[in-house]
C-alpha cells in the first residue's frame, strides 16, 4: 500500500537531525545559489554563431560517414577537418584531436573506413581526470535513395544529406559550448565531442566509449544532443519552450541523477525553457550515441526536441530553411549552464559500500527504533568542499522533494524517518554553493537464496 501524500508531508515536516561527529550546523550552508559566471556563460551563447555553423555544415553536401573522405570540397573528410579547425580557433587551452578508429566492413558499414570523432578537451584546474562531456554527431544520412542507386552504396553515400537538425544541431551545441566555456576555468575537465558513425549504428561513440573504459577514464556525465534543431513537428504541433531529456533506467541510476541535476540547473538559470525528463533511455525503439556510453556503465543522457519532423529526417529536406536556430540556441544554453555547473561543483559522494554486508562505510540502514542512518564517503575531497546536502523524496515522486543541510560530516541520522517509504541521496556542496548531482541510496534486488529460504525448503517435512 502506498503512503498517503499527507503522511509523507508530515514526515518531511517533522524530520529532526542528529549528526555524529561534527555538528550538522558547524559549517553553515553556503548562501550563493546563483553563480554569475554561469549566468555570463548563458548570455554569451550566440544565435548568429549557431546559424553560421548550420549553414557551413549544410554546405558540405553530405557528411555521410561512408562518403569519399578524400574530396576537397564536400563530404565527411572536409566536414571533420572544418570542425577540428573550429575547435582549435576557440582557445589555446583547448586540446583538440581526432579520435581515430579503423572500422571494418560489416553491418551498416558497407566498406572499411577510417572513422574520426573530433574531440576538444578543456583541462580542469583541480581534477583533470574527472570529465564532463557535451556531444552531438556530425555525420548525416539520406535514406531517400532513387531506385537506380539501390545496391550501389558508394554512390548513395554521396547523395545530398544536409543533416542540419540531425545532427548539425548537436554538432553546433558542442562547438558553441566549447567556444564559450573555453574562455573560463573550471574545477573538472570539460570535453566537447563531435561523433561520427552514429547513423551506422553508433559506431564512433561505441569505439570511443570502449577505449575510454579500457583506460579507466572517469566520466561524470555525457550530455548528448541529437535532433535539437526543430520546434515544429511533422503534424504541425509546435513548442519552443520545452526540450526532452532521456535517461536510462533504473529510476535512481547515475544517468537519472544527471537528468535531475540538469532539470534543476535549467529551472534555476534558464527558466524560460522546461526540461521535460523522460524516464526512458531514448525515444521508443530508437537510439543515440549516449547509449554507447551507458553500455560502458557511464552516466549519459540525451536532449531531443519534443517536435521531430520525421519527413525531413534522413532526407535532402533536413535543411537550414526547415530548422529553428532560436530553438537550438535555447537548448545550447541549457547544455552550457549544466556543463559549467557540473564542472564547478564537487564530485558526487560515494553512497555504495564495497561490501554491502558490513555495517561500516557508505550505506543506508535502519537505526534504532524508526530512524534512518545515512553514511557516505568523499575520497580525495576538493579543497573548497563545504559539506553535504541530504535529498529526500517519496518512492513514486519523479524528482527530489526536500533538502536537508548536513554540514561537513560523513554520517547523519534522521530521527523517526521511515526508510521503507522514502528514497534518500547525498549531494556535495562547495563554499561557492555549487552542488554535485545526487548520489542515491539504491536497494539492490535480492535473490531468494540470499535473503529467504528457497521455496522447497519452506514446505513441511512429510515424514
Amino acid at each position: 500500500m502506498f503512503p498517503s501524500l499527507a503522511l509523507l508531508l508530515c514526515v518531511f515536516a517533522s524530520l529532526r537531525l542528529c549528526a555524529k561527529g561534527e555538528a550538522a550546523d558547524a559549517v553553515p550552508l553556503p548562501s550563493q545559489r546563483v553563480d554569475p559566471l554561469i549566468q555570463k556563460v548563458i548570455s554569451e551563447i550566440s544565435e548568429e554563431r549557431i546559424a553560421e555553423i548550420f549553414r557551413k555544415l549544410e554546405s558540405f553536401g553530405t557528411r555521410n560517414t561512408l562518403s569519399d573522405a578524400s574530396q576537397t570540397n564536400r563530404g565527411i573528410g572536409v566536414a571533420r577537418q572544418w570542425i577540428f579547425e573550429q575547435f582549435k580557433s576557440f582557445s589555446p587551452r583547448l586540446e583538440v584531436s581526432f579520435d581515430t578508429h579503423q572500422i571494418l566492413k560489416g553491418g551498416r558499414t558497407r566498406k572499411n573506413i577510417e572513422l574520426r570523432n573530433v574531440v576538444a578537451i578543456l583541462p580542469g584546474k583541480i581534477d583533470t581526470n574527472r570529465w564532463i562531456m557535451v556531444a552531438g554527431h556530425y555525420d548525416s544520412l539520406n535514406l531517400k535513395i532513387p531506385p537506380e542507386m539501390r545496391g550501389h552504396p558508394e554512390q548513395s553515400a554521396e547523395l545530398p544529406a544536409p543533416g542540419v537538425s540531425d545532427d548539425g544541431s548537436g554538432t553546433a551545441c558542442a562547438l558553441e559550448c566549447a567556444r564559450v566555456l573555453s574562455q573560463y576555468e573550471f574545477d573538472a575537465t570539460l570535453v566537447f565531442v563531435a561523433f561520427a558513425g552514429e547513423e551506422q549504428g553508433l559506431i564512433g561513440a561505441h569505439a570511443m566509449a570502449k577505449r575510454l573504459r579500457s583506460q579507466n577514464q572517469e566520466i561524470e556525465a555525457l550530455l548528448n544532443n541529437d535532433i535539437i534543431g526543430t520546434e515544429v513537428s511533422g503534424n504541425g504541433a509546435t513548442d519552443n519552450r520545452r526540450v526532452l531529456l532521456f535517461s536510462e533506467e533504473p529510476n535512481d541510476s547515475a544517468s537519472r541523477q544527471i537528468a535531475r541535476f540538469v532539470r534543476m540547473i535549467a529551472a534555476r538559470y534558464y527558466p524560460e525553457m522546461v526540461v521535460d525528463m523522460i524516464f526512458r533511455h531514448d525515444r521508443f525503439g530508437r537510439g543515440g550515441d549516449h547509449t554507447a556510453f551507458n553500455q560502458e556503465n557511464y552516466p549519459a543522457v540525451r536532449f531531443t526536441t519534443g517536435n521531430e519532423n520525421f519527413a525531413n529526417q534522413h532526407s535532402p529536406t533536413d535543411t537550414f530553411t526547415n530548422a529553428s536556430v532560436s530553438y537550438t540556441a535555447k537548448v545550447v544554453r541549457i547544455n552550457a549552464a549544466a556543463a559549467a555547473a557540473l564542472a564547478l561543483a564537487p564530485k558526487p559522494p560515494v553512497t555504495k559500500s564495497a561490501n554491502p554486508a558490513t555495517r561500516t562505510g557508505p550505506g543506508l540502514r535502519r537505526g534504532s527504533g524508526y530512524d534512518a542512518v545515512l553514511r557516505w564517503d568523499q575520497p580525495n575531497p576538493e579543497p573548497d568542499l563545504a559539506g553535504f546536502m541530504i535529498v529526500i523524496r517519496s518512492t513514486t515522486a519523479p524528482d527530489w522533494e526536500r533538502e536537508i543541510w548536513a554540514g561537513n560530516v560523513r554520517e547523519l541520522t534522521l530521527k523517526n524517518t521511515p526508510v521503507d517509504q522514502l528514497v534518500f541521496g547525498v549531494k556535495a556542496v562547495d563554499r561557492g554553493g555549487h552542488e554535485s548531482p545526487a548520489s542515491a541510496y539504491v536497494t539492490q534486488p535480492r535473490r531468494a537464496t540470499e535473503s529467504y529460504p528457497a521455496l522447497e525448503e519452506q514446505q513441511p517435512n512429510e515424514k
